[in-house]
């Protein structure tokens, strides 16, 4: 009987030694359990913290970026069009309208210029002509920086003063690589205008150095971005897009032609003439815009010195130069 009692004993010594070990190892478990769940929840608690900083600071920098469109539009002297957003160059009285959209930081547009620029200007001087000049940005949310907005309004303080045709062109001749934002620096801008007898003056540093016309800068762009046009240069002589036949692109002599055949009356000016010209400048594919969906048969000229969208230029609706 006793050995049936120690036997009993001993059953439930070892019953009672598992039930233990069983129910230690339950309780390690919630243990383990609990502090899981504080380090996933520590976790969550500090990525949500992260997202709200990056959310602030997010919404911070998109408040910075509006700053130009939020202040007051300061349109620059004598500017007209819709809007007001069209600096003219040339007699009023013109019978042709050559429309330019232009970035002075796009390598296209100065190989537009440099091609264009003396038969532009012998038309003009001739009373042929007019041009309206359109500033953008395109350069500056490709490649990034501020170049293309400061060189913008400082061409529209030169327009206060009086000097826009000529300081246009040095900031074009002068216009440093793609790449280096050069003219994101007010004092360079100032040193150019030393180039321009009677431009550098207080008035037209404080202009630059206060950015009095960037609200205008930025509204112009806008209307480039809601115009639907490809990048830049966008040209178009009375309305039409210059380089819109590939099979007979734009060359200044017929430029040239087409603006002279318009000012006798014969109607000229819209369908350049097929003559044999000049060759097509150099470099005449406009730079890609990162808005490049819209009126598609926009321009390319003929030949490409320049880097395409990725490179931080831009195309056009009617240009004729490509970064």
């Amino acid at each position: 009987m006793s050995e049936k009692n120690d036997g009993a004993n001993r059953d439930a010594t070892k019953r009672s030694a598992r039930e233990r070990l069983l129910a230690e190892r339950e309780r390690q478990k919630k243990k383990d359990k609990r502090r899981r769940t504080l380090i996933v929840s520590a976790a969550v608690v500090g990525v949500l913290g992260l997202a709200a900083v990056v959310g602030l600071i997010a919404a911070n920098t998109g408040k910075g970026d509006k700053s130009a469109k939020a202040a007051p539009v300061a349109a620059p002297s004598g500017a007209t069009g819709k809007d007001a957003l069209a600096i003219q160059s040339g007699k009023p009285e013109a019978k042709s309208t050559l429309t330019v959209w232009e970035d002075f930081r796009c390598p296209a547009c100065k190989a537009f210029e440099d091609n264009y620029r003396t038969t532009v200007h012998d038309l003009e001087a001739r009373g042929l002509l007019k041009v309206d000049y359109h500033l953008v940005t395109l350069i500056d949310g490709n490649m990034r920086g501020t170049g293309s907005l400061n060189a913008a309004n400082a061409a529209a303080c030169a327009q206060d003063a009086g000097k826009f045709p000529a300081y246009h062109d040095v900031l074009f001749e002068n216009q440093p690589p793609e790449t280096d934002d050069a003219y994101a620096k007010q004092a360079r801008l100032l040193e150019l205008a030393g180039k321009v007898e009677g431009l550098d003056t207080p008035a037209f540093r404080s202009c630059v150095n206060d950015g009095t016309h960037n609200s205008w800068v930025a509204k112009s762009h806008e209307a480039f971005q809601a115009a639907k046009f490809r990048g830049t240069p966008s040209v178009l002589l009375n309305g039409k897009d210059i380089f819109a036949d590939q099979a007979n692109p734009l060359t200044p002599q017929k430029l040239k032609e087409a603006v002279e055949a318009a000012a006798k009356g014969n109607g000229g000016a819209q369908t350049p003439p097929k003559g044999k010209g000049s060759p097509p400048p150099a470099a005449a594919s406009p730079s890609v815009s990162p808005s490049a969906s819209a009126k598609a048969s926009a321009s390319s000229a003929t030949s490409s010195s320049g880097s395409r969208a990725g490179s931080g230029a831009g195309s056009s609706k009617a240009g004729a130069a490509e970064d």
